[in-house]
């Protein structure tokens, strides 16, 4: 990958898309994680205003550290960029008091790992419309297009993407050339969703290096047939997921009424 020209690409495509949308410039929700940094410092490369916000809601120190370091070196190097922080973990634990009550299950760790999604976007969007801003997406193109990893309405709903036509090798490249921080790099990537130490791979069960591995694989037209072993059980958990996370990935469908109805 040419990175330089990639992120040259990138920039100047979110710069051009800003400006015929006539928007003042973006907000990103920041993690800590390395899709989030990649976004807000591509988004702060433009020139046009910035904003990272950060949504912790029960979030590990170790996350909010690395968002906190990030977004320091993002305001020293850029002037564009600024910042929020908005603590959703009382909106979050008021949310739960006033649903109904039912018993624990993963079916419920779930719901309300999503809820937590769904509040960021909302939050995120109120920032937008304050201030005539576009929410950049974080998401890759493994968690986009692939085994669709992300929160429909959560971290999924967004005005533009600029990193998920990137695989998340690609993504770290990108970091390293941009210079985002050394412990962002490092870190075992996390959605943070569950309040617990869970990794993508814990949740997964694939590395994305294993799933990228298996997307290229089924665009080559491969089945089960052709792999055993741990690339047999790579390839199950990917097409599994890109199974039954297609009504993330394609358009809402709408109902067509036939014209002699009408």
């Amino acid at each position: 990958m040419n990175t330089p020209k990639v992120v040259e690409h990138i920039v100047k495509w979110l710069k051009d898309y800003a400006e015929n949308a006539k928007v003042n410039g973006f907000v990103v929700g920041v993690s800590g994680g390395i899709d989030s940094a990649v976004t807000s410092t591509l988004c702060a490369k433009t020139g046009l205003p910035t904003l990272c916000v950060e949504l912790p809601i029960h979030q590990a120190e170790s996350q909010v550290n690395r968002a906190n370091e990030h977004i320091k070196q993002l305001r020293e190097r850029f002037s564009n960029v600024d910042e929020a922080e908005v603590n959703l973990t009382s909106t979050f634990e008021d949310f739960k008091l006033v649903v109904p009550q039912v018993d624990p299950s993963p079916r419920v760790d779930l719901a309300l790992a999503n809820t937590r999604a769904r509040l960021r976007m909302t939050t995120l969007y109120y920032f937008a419309g304050l201030k005539g801003l576009l929410v950049a997406g974080t998401g890759n193109k493994v968690e986009d297009f692939g085994v669709g990893f992300f929160t429909k309405y959560g971290d999924g709903g967004v005005d533009l993407s600029p990193i998920a036509d990137l695989v998340k090798s690609e993504v770290y490249e990108i970091a390293t050339y941009l210079e985002v921080p050394q412990s962002i790099q490092k870190a075992q990537p996390t959605d943070g969703l569950f309040g617990d130490s869970r990794t993508d791979e814990d949740q997964i069960g694939a590395s994305y290096d294993e799933l990228e591995w298996a997307m290229q694989m089924q665009d080559q037209g491969k089945t089960n047939d052709d792999f055993k072993d741990r690339e047999l059980e790579v390839y199950k958990i990917y097409t599994r997921l890109n199974r039954i996370n297609q009504h993330k990935m394609v358009p809402i469908p709408v109902c067509e009424i036939p014209k002699e109805l009408k």
